[in-house]
């Protein structure tokens, strides 16, 4: 990460079967397998700024 709270880059990981994770850092912030379901409209975006701003 860059300056605190900025993010400095943006990884996209094909995956199979579904799966949507999203991590920062390497912590998961947001899993479709765990919540069952997709993410609602700006919910990921809100979820990694919360992560970068806590």
């Amino acid at each position: 990460m860059g300056q605190q709270g900025q993010l400095e880059s943006v990884t996209l990981v094909p995956g199979g079967g579904g799966v949507f994770d999203v991590r920062v850092d390497g912590d998961l912030v947001y899993s479709k397998h765990q919540t069952g379901r997709h993410a609602e409209p700006g919910e990921v975006l809100a979820l990694i700024k919360d992560r970068l701003h806590p």
